[in-house]
């Protein structure tokens, strides 16, 4: 089963979405990319994944051109940018999917109050995902 996540930065959502299907799943051959990829994985989405035991801290973002000819069982955008950008694959898509968040990057308040809304959506992502998995996959 392969799989991949797309969203616009490539920093927050689809790395956690990415995090959480391979701690479900260690078989499973999951990418994430963005289709204007940040420079680094946001550091709070490392450190609320951390929490959980999941460690995001080595991935980089990626351009999702290097995927467009690939084959996938799955294309999943998790941001209303990177569903409405969302390039044609030349590869086998079987399925694309949209499962949509809100982004933590864009969160403002105390430090306290960001962590918190970046927990809110990784617990949304973990939810959300095991569904899918468990709906598409086990």
């Amino acid at each position: 089963m392969k799989i991949l996540i797309l969203c616009t930065g490539n920093s927050c959502r689809s790395q956690m979405a990415e995090g959480f299907l391979k701690d479900f799943d260690e078989s499973l051959e999951v990418f994430s990319a963005g289709t204007k990829p940040s420079h680094e994985v946001h550091p709070k989405a490392i450190q609320v994944m951390q929490e959980l035991g999941i460690d995001i801290s080595k991935n980089l973002p990626e351009n999702v051109d290097i995927y467009l000819n690939q084959a996938f069982d799955y294309v999943i955008t998790v941001c209303g940018g990177a569903k409405e950008t969302c390039p044609t694959f030349n590869g086998k898509v079987a399925n694309h999917l949209h499962i949509g968040f809100e982004d933590p990057a864009d969160a403002t308040g105390t430090e306290e109050e960001i962590l918190n809304e970046f927990r809110r959506i990784r617990d949304e992502i973990e939810r959300d995902f095991y569904k899918f998995y468990r709906a598409s996959i086990a």
